[in-house]
């Protein structure tokens, strides 16, 4: 049975699908002793020899990891940066097992980000299909109208494309802004702040608080623990997962 490559990446812990297909245009992954030109290739992974950096990579039965970690501002959520820039691989410790982040968080934004080496999981978790929900506090400026908020709701486009139907309520409004809540299942790049700039209001914080089940509970900025197993289950069930 044959497999997409990018999966089968992912599922040997060697990144998420979105990093794998990154690694193939790079040309970092080579099938059969010849480099990946092309994304969606199958592979049939009883005979064919995958490569990434010149490294045979094979499924085993590779113990998964899962872990959570309050992201402070200032970090890319990616894995590596060819300019130095500080990631949040930086606020992990050494691991015997190689995760990758789960989702976006701008480089700006903060809150809760899930690491794992599941590719299934990771992929089921932002996969719009599945619809698992993510929780923002984003504070704007000034106060937008309830019009404004509807159209947010209702889904605007963006590139062409129409948002998916959002949860929006107003906190407060201070000096320093109003404070919104905001629920959505996208995960599109810069999603929620393209959003509110579309309507008109500049995004000056936006922290993420849940995703799916998981919550961050009083975990600080840039501490990070094992998810428990009851955690972890509630996880599989909003993906349907079990």
């Amino acid at each position: 049975m044959k497999i997409r490559l990018n999966k089968y990446l992912a599922q040997a812990g060697v990144a998420s699908r979105r990093e794998a297909d990154r690694m193939i245009v790079e040309g970092r992954v080579s099938l059969n002793g010849k480099t990946v030109e092309s994304l969606g290739v199958l592979i049939d992974e009883r005979t064919d020899k995958v490569e990434v950096d010149g490294k045979r990579i094979k499924i085993k039965n590779v113990p998964h990891l899962y872990l959570i970690l309050n992201k402070p501002p200032g970090y890319l959520v990616t894995v590596k940066d060819p300019f130095k820039r500080p990631t949040v691989m930086d606020l992990l410790p050494s691991l015997k097992k190689r995760v990758y982040p789960v989702g976006r968080l701008d480089f700006n934004s903060e809150g809760l980000l899930l690491f794992t080496n599941d590719g299934d999981l990771a992929y089921r978790l932002m996969h719009p299909r599945y619809r698992v929900m993510k929780e923002y506090l984003v504070r704007v400026e000034s106060k937008p109208k309830a019009s404004a908020l509807e159209r947010l709701e209702k889904g605007i486009y963006l590139d062409g494309k129409k948002t998916a139907p959002a949860k929006i309520r107003m906190l407060t409004t201070t000096k320093g802004g109003t404070h919104i809540k905001v629920e959505l299942f996208e995960g599109r790049k810069r999603e929620l702040r393209r959003m509110f700039e579309a309507v008109g209001h500049k995004v000056l914080a936006l922290k993420r608080i849940r995703f799916g089940s998981l919550t961050l509970g009083n975990l600080k900025k840039g501490q990070w623990r094992h998810l428990s197993q009851k955690e972890l289950s509630r996880l599989k069930k909003d993906t349907r997962l079990t």
